[in-house]
């Protein structure tokens, strides 16, 4: 039987490493004014839970798998809201009503609990413009150019004037279409819905990728593309004598006609915004006939369309049963939060002001104790403009503060970049998506509203993680923090990474010793880096799955079988219970957490062996050492300094290792598997000054004592 009972650790003979002519050095700077960081671990060392197969709902939450889950030893909860990934509203309680009498529309959850809410489910938008973004990869399609004469791309009528309460010229709406390569164009036809625009301006990119690098070129007008007059019916507008050359066309829309949709005028909502049935774009043959440079599918065939906003609106038609976003009251009582506060999301992209209030009303009714409310979730790969982002942000924020004025606020949960999120240049140049974020909160006299910055970190390509990517992570995880706050995030406002593992993707890396190491290295490096919480991705277990690079992994802490039944621990969870078990003193008491360095280094400079350095509640000092070289051991000796005095490990040090002989991965393709499968080796080693302390190839050591 596979050893992994939680707690269980094994207990070897160790002595003093002499095997290394020269022993390296860890100082760690102990000076109380030099305090890096403070941190409870039950809060500040999480795990977040995303939409599940609807299908194994129950089996994830079984009494017995959840409790090997909280055997990793994560605290605090992050609820991840994946139907805003999809372009889809969410209706986190299947009880409500409809905006329409007809029973569709907008729809808003019931305040009023009737029965415990298992289950909850997305509802893909019928009037949505996305043909695929970084969230809805082939997923649905765009109605702007599916074919349908009767289908239409509908914008958010929560970012009309009648709701911002600015002009809608100020941050106008926008379809993009993005041919997929360089083509010769001239014209571009626009069939428009009700409400349409009343003028609008034509515009072509100069650059390489418009969306995934709009800081990376410029838009152009087309010689006849700016303010032209429409009054709904069908365009036809010849945007220059002379064909242009891009790929990516955008349509600046303004002045709405405010006249209502095919869904009638008994709600406001739906006469504000935009509406277009279908859009062409190509050249004027020279026998004067227009040929159209799009492909009109309802697929993913199509030629593809963006757009800035979508319309919540919906019926009850559209839902899309096959994920489960875990039911509220089962999220809260089934053990997973530890009863801890949670962090809860509220949809902001695709929802309702009014929803949101209503379920944190219905939340507070329950007595859930929630941490924070995350608003929205990756606007940034939605690639929505950030002053659209912003003006939904605000009226949220006024409907939830309503309810509660006390709750902590904030998003925008942004993608994992290693850089600044960038967006297309404003007027003054300007392309920090951020920054200019916040400069509207500002503006507002807001930024009040703002109580954390929520992002999540995914550091390496998917495809081509390699061993090497590990000495990169500390480097990494302290830029994109530092870049947030040079954008003007104030020093007070905390941040929290919502959702994290290695890339956006998995691998074997997921599974294997360099999953561990690199779990390790930066939770280290975040928290002596300022950060406040780090929610780890996913908690709760799945089966092994064929990924981009060719080899097999998970989102996981456990391997599962096809029905989700737990196999077997991998190596972050492991790597987990050190940090949460051995590192970390569990509870919720204040730890304090000091600079560390190493003189490790290889030719490069890079530091072989990192090391983070905490002192707990019970007055010992723990030492977290990553060795990532995968072929030597190293020796090392540890130096405690205050400023005056040098100091070292006393007494027994109890020292906890993991590394390739403790766990060892096998590949094999969906029956990979790790033998041996832990636990870590524990021992005590006496201390004096000049101790030294052996730490394997690959591995991650955990070194507890008093500090003499």
């Amino acid at each position: 039987m596979r050893r992994w009972i939680a707690g269980a650790l094994v207990l070897v003979s160790l002595v003093s490493s002499t095997w290394a002519a020269a022993a390296e050095t860890v100082r760690v700077d102990i000076a109380p004014a030099h305090v890096s960081n403070s941190f409870r671990p039950a809060h500040a060392l999480g795990a977040g839970i995303d939409r599940l197969p609807r299908a194994f709902t129950d089996t994830l939450y079984d009494a017995a798998a959840l409790e090997k889950v909280l055997g990793a030893g994560w605290g605090a909860v992050s609820y991840r809201l994946n139907t805003e990934l999809h372009v889809e509203a969410w209706h986190w309680n299947p009880n409500g009503k409809w905006s329409d009498p007809a029973g569709r529309g907008y729809f808003t959850g019931s305040p009023i609990p009737q029965g415990p809410i298992r289950h909850s489910f997305g509802y893909p938008l019928p009037h949505r413009g996305y043909t695929r973004n970084e969230g809805t990869e082939e997923n649905g399609y765009s109605r702007l150019s599916d074919g349908d004469p009767n289908s239409y791309w509908k914008s958010n009528p929560y970012l009309s004037r009648t709701f911002t309460g600015e002009d809608d010229s100020l941050f106008p709406q926008w379809i993009v279409i993005d041919l997929g390569t360089w083509e010769l164009v001239d014209r571009l036809r626009i069939d428009w819905g009700s409400p349409y625009a009343r003028s609008y301006r034509v515009q072509y990119f100069e650059g390489q990728d418009a969306m995934r690098k709009p800081e990376q070129g410029r838009w152009h007008d087309f010689p006849a593309g700016i303010v032209q007059r429409a009054s709904g019916g069908t365009t036809s507008h010849k945007l220059s004598g002379i064909p242009i050359h891009t790929q990516y066309v955008r349509v600046l829309l303004g002045d709405s006609s405010e006249t209502c949709d095919s869904h009638g005028s008994s709600d406001r909502r739906n006469c504000l915004g935009y509406a277009i049935r279908e859009v062409y774009l190509g050249i004027d043959a020279p026998d004067g006939t227009f040929v159209d440079r799009m492909k009109h599918v309802a697929s993913q065939a199509q030629t593809v369309t963006q757009c800035s906003s979508v319309d919540p609106w919906h019926e009850p038609s559209n839902i899309d049963e096959r994920g489960d976003q875990s039911g509220l009251d089962l999220f809260f009582t089934s053990g997973v939060t530890r009863g801890l506060s949670a962090m809860v999301p509220v949809a902001v992209l695709y929802g309702t002001p009014d929803d949101a209030a209503v379920e944190v009303t219905y939340l507070k009714s329950r007595h859930y104790p929630i941490s924070h409310v995350e608003l929205g979730e990756e606007p940034d790969g939605q690639y929505m403009t950030p002053e659209h982002y912003a003006a939904l942000y605000l009226q949220f924020a006024k409907a939830i503060h309503a309810v509660d004025p006390t709750l902590a606020l904030g998003g925008p949960a942004f993608t994992g970049q290693n850089e600044d999120i960038r967006a297309w240049a404003d007027a003054r140049g300007n392309t920090s998506w951020l920054g200019r974020f916040l400069d509207y909160l500002k503006a507002h006299g807001r930024l009040s509203d703002l109580g954390f910055l929520s992002f999540e970190h995914y550091p390496y390509d998917p495809c081509h993680v390699v061993w090497n990517d590990l000495y990169d992570e500390p480097k990494l995880i302290r830029h994109i923090m530092q870049v947030f706050r040079d954008d003007g995030l104030p020093k007070q406002v905390p941040m929290f990474v919502t959702e994290v593992n290695i890339a956006w993707q998995s691998g074997q890396s997921f599974v294997d010793m360099f999953g561990a190491l690199w779990l390790a290295d930066y939770v280290g490096a975040f928290l002596s880096a300022g950060g406040s919480g780090t929610f780890y991705f996913h908690y709760l277990p799945h089966p092994l799955s064929k990924q981009c690079d060719g080899t097999w992994g998970g989102f996981t802490l456990f391997k599962s079988n096809a029905g989700f039944r737990i196999e077997q621990p991998t190596s972050q969870y492991f790597a987990a219970r050190l940090l949460t078990q051995e590192w970390t003193q569990a509870g919720n008491a204040v730890h304090e957490i000091f600079p560390a360095t190493s003189d490790v280094t290889d030719a490069q400079g890079r530091n072989i062996v990192t090391a983070y350095a905490v002192k707990r509640p019970d007055s010992q000092f723990a030492l977290l050492l990553i060795n990532k070289d995968p072929k030597a051991a190293r020796s090392t000796r540890v130096v405690f300094a205050d400023g005056e005095h040098e100091r070292s490990f006393a007494g027994d040090v109890t020292r906890v290792t993991f590394g390739p002989e403790q766990y060892r991965w096998h590949p094999d393709g969906p029956n990979g598997h790790a033998a041996p499968d832990g636990p870590p080796a524990s021992a005590k080693q006496r201390a004096t000054p000049g101790t030294t302390y052996r730490l394997p190839p690959s591995s991650i050591t955990v070194l507890r004592g008093e500090v003499r």
